[in-house]
């Protein structure tokens, strides 16, 4: 376990040990996060194949409300989930991290609906709005995640895939999927795409933007007890 990554502002992160993962750079990180700009204001992220939580991280920097992160990996998700929680702490807002250690495409299979029942509140039974998926690049997993993400009714009609690749090996993405952007960044690329026209599913409001209070000490340590607990979720 090391401590070089960092995200903007400068803030250390904890990443895994050896090739247990690919974290994704801090320069296709900051691109991603001026490509977004107002989106992540109040989003829902999904970080699927997560490594260590870094693009999470910068997604709760850059106002996101929620980030549920999937991670097979056992010490790479103990890794996430302590990245998104000291991340999430140090802001003034409230935010909602989740760490699920488990297969992505199993966790997928359940189902939107499955896992809406679990939730303990309306800020959690929501669907996402920005998806983030960043399989190992020799990996031809994609066209297996964007059609759980439609089946599993995870998304909504405006919601975004973020698409990690290496640009030597371009993701095989079905043509019903519009693509709004693509971007080369060395030996990574991204490819933003939103749902196909067809897609219908009933759109969630985003949650009430309430005035967001700055946590005090006490809260704080609640908050950290009651997130803790989530993270022991398995898919």
């Amino acid at each position: 376990m090391s401590g070089k990554l960092r995200v903007s502002g400068g803030s250390r992160l904890l990443s895994p040990s050896g090739n247990t993962t690919r974290p994704t750079t801090a320069k296709v990180r900051e691109a991603l996060m001026n490509i977004l700009q107002k989106k992540l204001i109040g989003a829902h992220w999904l970080d699927l194949f997560s490594g260590s939580g870094a693009i999470g991280c910068e997604a709760l920097q850059r106002g996101s409300q929620r980030v549920v992160a999937v991670e097979r990996n056992k010490k790479a998700a103990f890794i996430c989930r302590e990245n998104l929680l000291n991340t999430a702490i140090k802001l003034s807002n409230e935010k909602y991290v989740e760490v699920i250690q488990g297969d992505a495409i199993k966790w997928l299979q359940k189902g939107w609906n499955s896992y809406k029942e679990k939730c303990s509140s309306n800020l959690e039974a929501q669907r996402f709005d920005l998806i983030y998926l960043d399989p190992p690049y020799d990996c031809d997993i994609y066209p297996l995640v964007l059609e759980n993400l439609l089946q599993g009714q995870w998304i909504k009609k405006n919601s975004i895939v973020i698409c990690e690749y290496s640009p030597l090996k371009t993701p095989n993405v079905p043509k019903e999927w519009k693509e709004e952007k693509s971007r080369f960044y060395g030996k990574s690329a991204l490819l933003l795409i939103s749902p196909p026209k067809e897609y219908s599913v009933d759109t969630d409001s985003m949650p009430p933007q309430k005035d967001l209070r700055v946590l005090p000490e006490s809260a704080q340590e609640r908050f950290h007890k009651e997130e803790v607990q989530s993270f022991s979720r398995k898919s």
